[in-house]
């Protein structure tokens, strides 16, 4: 094949209304509605950010300055961001009601290559980030069990902390604590350390086996969770404001490098606002796509948006920022008060938080690769739908393998900031996308349009693209993860994607 050809293939887009007819023939249940979608979107929002990453934000880390109490501007800078991000899903999503969210939408205007890197960009939006999720829940789940000390033998309660960590978190935790690894962690024939995550592992299991079930009891699970969550937080805000102190917000912004600790918060907490994208992911399983669609993006990102800026204040109102707790910091400013049950309180919360944004992000990963490899770049085995419950089982057992095991080598910290340069990258590429289909689809109904087009779009591509390049600068570990993981796509692409697609369109015709 000569180099023509290839280049023909690799730009081959889809229509727009192949996409369509071909989710009309979807094997998928179409069983959300509205309600269903908002409660996606914010059981994938209010969780991992607010109960944890918002400590990190604050306080800053190894590699990061902290934002101190101008966190609360780094959370409206990137709502800001997501407003434009999130009215261009809303457009192409009412426009393209189909599985796969902003993989399907680059097919449809930047072409086959271009579609595979975004799809590969969002298994590290969804697939990593579930892991931040997971540590975050362990942790959690820890603060959990210590409130049964004394009713539960001490071996349940203050179980090794080689089986609730990551290699890499281990390692500083012994580093900090002047702990002796060898001591702490046991070694596989002598040389091999081994640390292992259990709970995470658990509840990745548990929730993935929940999946297999079916999108609907999934949902309803995450409802009762997203109740349980909401909750807290409203409680943790009414409880917590009479404990505030103004001097505590005094700096407000960082005395040194105040735009670096900023602009680092507002990165770092992006990754609490990715849950909107989860609800583009369900298309194919939604009643009213086209009107519930945007409705549901837009409401969760207005809500979500309330909510975490309440919370910041009411944190660093409570606890100085040297003070706050990286691992739980809500649970931590309520023991900071003296209200030991309150702190229990917010883990029970928390735990449900969390468990909700890993079901939802796991089913973003399913059905993300069950567009991908319906288009016949993975194996067609993958996409099997199970006879009974009619859900993706072989992807749903992939994905959360993919968490299982990668989780035992990343920590939290990476992995969420390494999930954030997926989650900017794609949210570039959906902004460009509207611009491009103004352009090539002028007189296709638009049931929700791009206010102030092309401006808004733009304003999204240069906020994320800003946000990606700084970042780069800061989070080094992070950002060379990232490199190679795009190497990484690239490489399955070459070697086996473009054959798989090539063969997929010979057995067509």
């Amino acid at each position: 094949m000569n180099l023509d050809n290839i280049l023909q293939n690799i730009l081959k887009k889809r229509s727009i209304d192949d996409l369509i007819a071909t989710s009309k023939k979807t094997e998928l249940k179409k069983t959300l509605n509205v309600f269903d979608l908002i409660v996606i979107g914010i059981g994938a929002v209010v969780g991992t950010g607010i109960f944890t990453i918002i400590g990190t934000a604050i306080t800053g880390s190894a590699e990061t300055v902290g934002a101190g109490p101008a966190i609360v501007i780094s959370m409206v800078l990137a709502a800001i961001a997501c407003v434009f991000s999130a009215l261009c899903y809303s457009e192409i999503a009412s426009m393209i009601p189909v599985a796969g969210s902003a993989y399907t939408y680059t097919y449809a205007t930047m072409g086959e290559f271009m579609a595979w890197m975004v799809g590969w960009i969002l298994m590290l939006e969804y697939a990593i980030g579930n892991i931040t999720v997971a540590s975050a829940w362990t942790g959690y789940f820890i603060q959990f069990l210590k409130g049964f000390r004394g009713y539960l033998p001490d071996f349940i309660v203050n179980f090794p902390i080689w089986l609730r960590s990551d290699y890499r978190t281990m390692a500083i935790l012994c580093d900090t604590n002047g702990w002796d690894l060898h001591d702490k962690v046991p070694y596989i024939f002598g040389h091999i350390p081994f640390t292992i995550n259990l709970p995470a592992i658990a509840i990745v299991l548990v929730l993935t086996i929940l999946l297999i079930r079916g999108i609907k009891e999934s949902t309803r699970v995450a409802s009762i969770m997203v109740g349980v969550n909401m909750f807290m937080i409203l409680s943790f805000i009414l409880v917590g404001s009479f404990y505030v102190k103004p001097e505590n917000w005094t700096p407000f912004i960082p005395v040194v490098h105040p735009i670096q600790g900023i602009l680092t918060g507002t990165f770092l907490i992006f990754f609490a606002y990715i849950g909107f994208d989860a609800i583009s992911t369900t298309a194919e399983e939604t009643k009213n796509p086209q009107k519930d669609l945007p409705i549901a993006i837009l409401g969760t990102l207005i809500i979500c948006t309330i909510l975490y800026v309440c919370v910041a204040l009411v944190l660093t109102g409570i606890v100085p920022v040297n003070n706050i707790d990286i691992q739980a910091p809500i649970a931590h400013a309520m023991s900071y008060v003296g209200k030991d049950w309150f702190a229990g309180f917010i883990s029970v919360g928390a735990l449900c938080a969390l468990t909700s944004v890993l079901l939802i992000y796991q089913l973003g990963t399913t059905r993300i690769l069950y567009a991908i490899s319906r288009d016949r770049f993975l194996p067609k085995s993958w996409r099997l739908i199970h006879k009974k419950y009619r859900t993706p089982h072989v992807m749903t057992w992939i994905s959360g393998v993919v968490v299982i095991v990668c989780g035992l080598f990343m920590d939290l910290n990476i992995s969420a900031a390494l999930c954030n340069f997926g989650t900017f990258t794609s949210f570039v590429i959906i902004c460009v996308a509207v611009l491009i289909l103004r352009k090539t689809e002028p007189n296709r109904p638009r049931p929700f349009k791009v206010p102030l087009c092309p401006w808004f779009p733009i304003a999204g591509i240069v906020i994320c693209s800003v946000l990606i390049f700084y970042s780069m600068k800061t989070l080094k570990t992070s950002s060379s993860y990232f490199v190679i993981w795009l190497v990484v796509g690239l490489l399955i692409y070459a070697f086996y994607g473009y054959k798989q697609k090539r063969l997929g369109e010979i057995k067509k015709r």
